[in-house]
């Protein structure tokens, strides 16, 4: 691709990506409880026409709620606690599958999902490196997607683009990595400089000569990026949940200006005998008493303010439970808990069970391209693959282990034990049952001939 096709296929994607990141810059922000309430002006009252501070008013408090993160997190742990299994039919090609995965595996998908949650799409890299196959979660702002215009909107492109620094002269750059199905090219342009400016970037080593060079092919048959999308309609989790959220830190956060502000007991004088307020607050202080004008109807009063506590209250409460209805979660509320049976714990995650398999219908179709693409790399050959998912929830572990006591003749000790409260790996609570056996066996043959020569020489 020549630089003026690569500046054309910047001027037409770029300008629209931007404002995907800005709603996931956003996003980014709620994820971490910062929230619109710590940006906001300090409160302020109009008076003629202009916007003054009022004396009444000096707390502000602003105090954020991070119930987006909340649930992203427990869509998160949900659905990645225990990772996917993938099977392709053949035990030896698992585990050679599970080791190129690594040890980050775990960690990626949970990264993969919560990129998803906030951006509406997480995207996966792979590449060959010195250790072979190698794969990353790319974050979602860097990456622009080219469709073709079919019906499956097949993924003909990628530009990845990113801020660098000039080791050399420690200027600030961006980046533009443009992938296609048969190569990779890179291009660079100062930060500022106009597009015009846009030039080759040799960042990729020629393996034959070992002179940088601005091209890169490979030999994956597609392009080596993979969308994750968050749902069925390629949204973020934050859009049903922001104005609920801003509402709830607004009405949260007037509530404790107003208990600040009454705390201080504003005096109301009339027909004062002092000179002037310090006087009026030492003699106070120091008699109990202040003196007044009585011919000219001197009195004292106090000033406060009422909050209407049972409002707020109300409203915070009907706030929060539309955040986690709206938003797909549970409200993770000590009263919501109790000696709950199993099923009724089920009902809980009824929500997010159901904003999770919608991500998992999603996440299905990500995680079959990469295990092809691992496939492909290593040899292997790849036909159906099977996904194990495993949801991570309360549970009732007393109505799960009289489930399995009551099992017992009915269905194998495996199964049992698989499903046991108390047992992490079925297989080696199998092993420890048959050498406990073994052992119990082994004291009951030494009682017993213990017992028949006790007999014997009686």
């Amino acid at each position: 691709m020549d630089i003026e096709t690569m500046r054309q296929m910047i001027k037409k994607y770029e300008p629209g990506h931007a404002t995907f990141v800005t709603r996931a810059t956003v996003a980014d922000r709620y994820y971490r409880n910062e929230t619109d309430i710590l940006f906001q002006g300090k409160r302020k009252e109009k008076e003629e026409g202009e916007e003054v501070d009022n004396p009444l008013r000096n707390a502000d408090n602003r105090i954020p709620r991070n119930f987006h993160g909340l649930i992203v997190n427990q869509k998160a742990s949900y659905a990645f606690t225990a990772p996917p299994l993938f099977d392709v039919g053949n035990t030896a090609s698992n585990k050679r599958i599970t080791e190129t995965l690594g040890d980050e595996y775990a960690k990626n998908c949970m990264e993969l999902c919560v990129n998803a949650a906030n951006t509406s799409i997480g995207w996966v890299h792979y590449w060959t490196g010195d250790n072979g196959f190698e794969w990353a979660v790319v974050p979602s702002e860097q990456i622009i997607p080219v469709f073709d215009r079919s019906l499956k909107r097949r993924l003909i492109g990628a530009m990845r683009v990113y801020p660098d620094i000039d080791d050399d002269t420690g200027d600030n750059y961006t980046v533009y990595e443009y992938w296609t199905d048969a190569e990779c090219q890179a291009f660079r342009r100062r930060t500022g400089d106009e597009l015009e400016l846009l030039t080759y970037y040799d960042m990729f080593i020629d393996p034959e000569s070992g002179d940088m060079i601005a091209d890169y092919r490979h030999d994956f048959g597609e392009v080596p990026f993979i969308p994750f999308y968050n749902n069925n309609i390629h949204t973020d989790d934050l859009r049903n949940i922001k104005p609920l959220i801003d509402v709830y830190d607004k009405v949260y956060s007037g509530f404790i200006n107003d208990l600040d502000d009454i705390q201080e007991l504003i005096f109301v004088l009339s027909g004062y005998g002092g000179e002037d307020l310090n006087g009026f607050l030492s003699d106070l202080k120091k008699y109990k008493t202040i003196k007044v004008d009585g011919d000219e109807g001197g009195t004292v009063s106090t000033l406060n303010i009422e909050i209407p506590i049972e409002a707020r209250n109300s409203v915070l409460e009907a706030t929060r439970k539309a955040i986690f209805e709206q938003g797909q979660g549970f409200d993770p509320q000590p009263e919501n808990f109790g000696n709950r049976s199993g099923e009724a714990l089920k009902f809980m995650y009824s929500l997010l069970e159901m904003k999770t398999g919608l991500m998992e219908t999603e996440f299905k179709l990500g995680f079959s391209r990469l295990i092809r693409a691992i496939c492909k790399a290593l040899g292997i050959e790849c036909s159906v693959i099977i996904q194990t998912w495993t949801r991570t929830s309360i549970k009732n572990d007393v109505e799960q282990a009289q489930i399995c006591r009551e099992s017992v003749g009915i269905v194998s000790q495996k199964t049992i034990l698989k499903n046991h409260p108390l047992v992490e790996d079925a297989d080696a609570e199998i092993k420890q049952l048959e050498t406990e056996e073994k052992e119990n066996q082994k004291k009951t043959e030494l009682y017993v001939d213990a017992f028949q020569r006790e007999n014997n020489d009686g």
